[in-house]
């Protein structure tokens, strides 16, 4: 690999780590950048090393958040130990189903997510009081520890986004502490999709961990941002964000 490439990879890592702080979505940076700069490898290996570098950054993320915000900790530690085998087991799948049949689904639910923010421009800007129903609670558990965590370990774009958006439609939190409990959830994902890449062979770990060394720098940015600029900043980047996954995924499955 040149020096060049080794350049680019370090600035998307960077780059994904400050936007996958805040709403997630690190993956649409990181991951292509990955593919084009390892045009050689099989995808699952970009998928693999794009899981160690994302993990690194993630839990770098949680930890600001946990000091700073306002996670749910029960919810997100249950869903975060459901999220690692769940993902693992998404894992072991990934080479078995075509990432571009499932690209017109994953575009359809990044539009309804989208237009769900739009639709609702309260949703997210402060925290909402809801009834915390055992059911509410164990939808907040299982959507993000069984259904997204097994997504992730499949295909991975948008994760983190769709756990800020599904804390913030079930159990009222505002995008700033959603982002808080996510990133827990989020680092289990990429830990039980990173150990079953890691035993088949697919990481990259030299240069994996200099991208997640910096995704951790972009992570404290992003994190520090989201907190100090509050859930409107958010808001508008996590519709960016959106926006930018469905042109990327039209753009690659039908372009």
């Amino acid at each position: 690999m040149h020096v060049e490439q080794v350049l680019v990879l370090l600035a998307a890592a960077l780059a994904a780590g400050w936007v996958d702080a805040m709403v997630g979505g690190g993956g649409l940076i990181q991951f292509p950048a990955l593919l084009l700069a390892t045009p050689g490898q099989p995808v699952v290996t970009a998928l693999a090393t794009n899981k160690l570098g994302s993990i690194m950054g993630v839990s770098s993320a949680a930890v600001v958040y946990a000091r700073k915000a306002k996670p749910d900790l029960p919810v997100a530690l249950s869903a975060g130990g459901l999220a690692v085998g769940c993902a693992a087991a998404g894992a072991l799948c990934a080479a078995a189903i075509s990432s571009a049949a499932l690209t017109p689904v994953i575009m359809v639910v990044l539009l309804a997510t989208a237009a769900l923010v739009v639709l609702k421009p309260d949703l997210g800007r402060a925290p909402r009081l809801v009834l915390r129903t055992r059911r509410r609670v164990a939808a907040a558990v299982l959507v993000p520890g069984v259904l997204i965590a097994f997504y992730d370990g499949l295909v991975g774009p948008g994760t983190g986004t769709f756990l800020v958006v599904a804390f913030t439609a079930l159990l009222g939190m505002d995008f700033v502490n959603a982002a808080a409990t996510a990133k827990i959830i989020n680092a289990g994902t990429n830990l039980g999709a990173l150990a079953v890449f890691a035993v088949q062979g697919h990481v990259l770990w030299a240069i994996g961990l200099a991208m997640g060394a910096c995704n951790i720098a972009g992570a404290q940015l992003g994190a520090r941002m989201a907190i100090n600029r509050g859930a409107g900043f958010v808001r508008v980047v996590l519709l960016c964000v959106v926006c930018a996954m469905v042109v990327k995924l039209g753009l690659q499955r039908f372009g």
